[in-house]
């Protein structure tokens, strides 16, 4: 594990490989960007925000949504795929929104992930971009890339997310993830592209290819 000093600058440095970095979920408020992050789950930012301009149309806010029928929600949604269990999720949690918030989305981790097809990733996106609120989602880009580069030490998204936290200031965290989302997505592949990583000096994944690499060359 990397110190804190160093996660600091590593993130930092990222960010400068990746400047802008954000979510590209396209949404207007914190309803929007939590309908489309709950999309999200097994599909594509692309393929939802081609979705999310006819549903908000339809279903503007939580109010809407909540009164919506499925029969009339599934096809709307249907190409994010899994768009039963979806739509379900969308219809309760706007329901609950209704019921315990008045239609508003609460800025408080327990009651979102009290919602409906909420987890921890989903409260955290909505939070940290759309509400103000400190938030590290961890997904897929940020399991892999932060423990190839060797700023967190687990496969357990909850346990990274505290790794993470716990290294950087708060006012960091949206940024940590989102860095490290697009270097997984553009840099940081399964098969990774290392010549084009800023932070490779850094990167204990490099350092082992390396290691093996000069293995092989002195057995030659």
């Amino acid at each position: 594990m990397k110190t804190a000093q160093t996660t600091r600058r590593i993130i930092e440095t990222l960010s400068r490989q990746h400047p802008h970095a954000d979510t590209e979920l396209h949404y207007r408020n914190a309803f929007e960007l939590l309908v489309a992050t709950i999309l999200s789950a097994q599909s594509t930012d692309e393929r939802v925000n081609l979705v999310t301009p006819a549903l908000f149309k339809r279903y503007p806010d939580a109010h809407a949504l909540a009164r919506a029928a499925r029969a009339e929600l599934e096809p709307l949604i249907l190409s994010t795929g899994f768009f039963r269990q979806k739509s379900k999720s969308l219809v309760g949690m706007a329901q609950q929104l209704v019921a315990d918030h008045r239609g508003a989305v609460p800025a408080d981790m327990d009651a979102l992930t009290k919602l409906p097809g909420v987890g921890r990733k989903t409260a955290n996106v909505v939070l940290g971009h759309a509400l103000g609120v400190p938030g590290l989602p961890v997904d897929r880009h940020v399991l892999r890339v932060s423990n190839r580069i060797g700023i967190a030490s687990s496969d357990d998204p909850v346990k990274v997310e505290d790794e993470l936290c716990a290294a950087l200031p708060k006012d960091m965290w949206t940024l940590a993830s989102d860095v490290q989302i697009l270097h997984g997505r553009r840099v940081c592949r399964p098969k990774p592209e290392c010549d084009r990583c800023s932070v490779r000096k850094d990167c204990d994944y490099y350092k082992s290819l390396n290691d093996t690499r000069a293995v092989r060359k002195a057995r030659r």
